[in-house]
């Protein structure tokens, strides 16, 4: 089994790096490989609605930048997990792009995730978190996957490098959150 983790955060070991890595040491505890693919700062753009992934119905988008090999990504693993940082309480230009997509050519090829499980991480300074993961959850039930809980909404506070490693309840909640995601994923592969 396999999780893939994408970092909408243009800071490449920034908070939403640090509670992915939570997350993915829990899942990895459980014999499940991870991988961290950096999604922030990458030159990519949004959706173009070409509606080529419905002709083509070959699990790729037409645009060839990053996105097209995050979404082969999130094709091949078993789980998938967004990370953001809230930015005016919504995810990363990045982030979207990928929702948007990803969304698009998943639709187009008969819901390609469906019944993956999937999972969102938002760091966030003050305010804004519950719109972000809100936006992150939208993603996954329309793309009819399945998300663990955690003991709380999956948020670590942090504002400077590392920040998020102080907030004892957003590492707790990330380490729930692996261990319910690699349950999951076992059942499932039962």
């Amino acid at each position: 089994m396999k999780v893939v983790a994408f970092n909408g955060s243009p800071r490449k070991d920034g908070n939403t790096y640090e509670l992915l890595s939570i997350v993915c040491r829990e899942l990895e505890k459980e014999g499940i490989a991870t991988e961290i693919a950096q999604l922030g700062n990458q030159n990519v753009r949004g959706c173009m609605a070409c509606y080529k992934c419905f002709e083509n119905k070959n699990r790729q988008c037409i645009i060839n930048d990053f996105i097209s090999d995050c979404i082969a990504k999130m094709d091949e693993a078993d789980g998938i997990l967004l990370g953001s940082p809230t930015y005016f309480c919504n995810v990363t230009a990045e982030m979207k792009a990928l929702i948007d997509r990803a969304g698009m050519v998943s639709r187009a090829n008969g819901d390609m995730f469906k019944r993956k499980v999937g999972a969102g991480v938002v760091a966030v300074r003050r305010a804004g978190a519950i719109p972000t993961f809100q936006a992150l959850n939208t993603f996954f039930t329309f793309a009819q996957m399945i998300v663990p809980g955690s003991r709380y909404w999956n948020v670590g506070i942090g504002l400077g490098k590392k920040e998020a490693l102080e907030d004892e309840e957003g590492i707790k909640t990330m380490e729930v959150l692996g261990q319910n995601m690699a349950w999951l994923l076992k059942k499932l592969a039962q």
